[in-house]
């Protein structure tokens, strides 16, 4: 991951950053069941290829900056799926595998290099809500301590830092210990 703040090019020379929309809201529209725990998460593992195809939607309607479907995806929630460390890693790994390759198949064509800037990728972390799948999400109901979420982050969070993502996107974060450890 680059050190230099690819966001403040878009505002200073656009004046607004485009993200993508919802991955999992338009997976299901595109008939996707993600009735699981791994919600958009597991399609990294039964069709890699959706999530690549969406990327590359988004970066044609107009994104700037897409996510990766790393939302849900954690070592704790792939290794509970039966895979091992090291395939829980590689499939965070191809979360952001996933978009770049979209960039660049969006970026290669030079038509769409007229008047853009190359569009951002960003690894996305969900909050450790996320991997409950219960809703928490979205409140932070957890009996968890700031030194227990920060051990939970860590592993994802070193994963995703050693890709080739622009920036990591920390979404929906819903309580201060959770963003503190982040």
């Amino acid at each position: 991951m680059s050190s230099k703040d690819p966001v403040r090019q878009f505002i200073v020379e656009r004046g607004v950053l485009v993200l993508d929309g919802g991955l999992a809201t338009e997976l299901e529209i595109r008939g996707h069941n993600l009735n699981d725990k791994l919600w958009s998460a597991r399609l990294l593992i039964d069709d890699p290829d959706s999530i690549r195809r969406l990327h590359l939607d988004y970066l044609e309607a107009g994104a700037d900056c897409i996510i990766s479907a790393s939302y849900q995806g954690t070592i704790r929630g792939f290794m509970q799926r039966g895979l091992s460390r090291e395939e829980a890693e590689n499939l965070l790994r191809s979360s952001v595998t996933l978009a770049l390759e979209a960039r660049e198949d969006f970026w290669g064509r030079a038509e769409n290099q007229i008047g853009r800037l190359k569009p951002i990728v960003a690894a996305s972390v969900g909050p450790y809500g996320a991997y409950l799948a219960d809703g928490s999400e979205y409140t932070g109901d957890y009996d968890l301590n700031q030194a227990e979420l920060l051990a939970f982050h860590q592993p994802r969070w070193q994963v995703l830092v050693e890709t080739e993502a622009d920036i990591i996107a920390c979404e929906t974060i819903p309580s201060f210990p959770e963003a503190i450890a982040l």
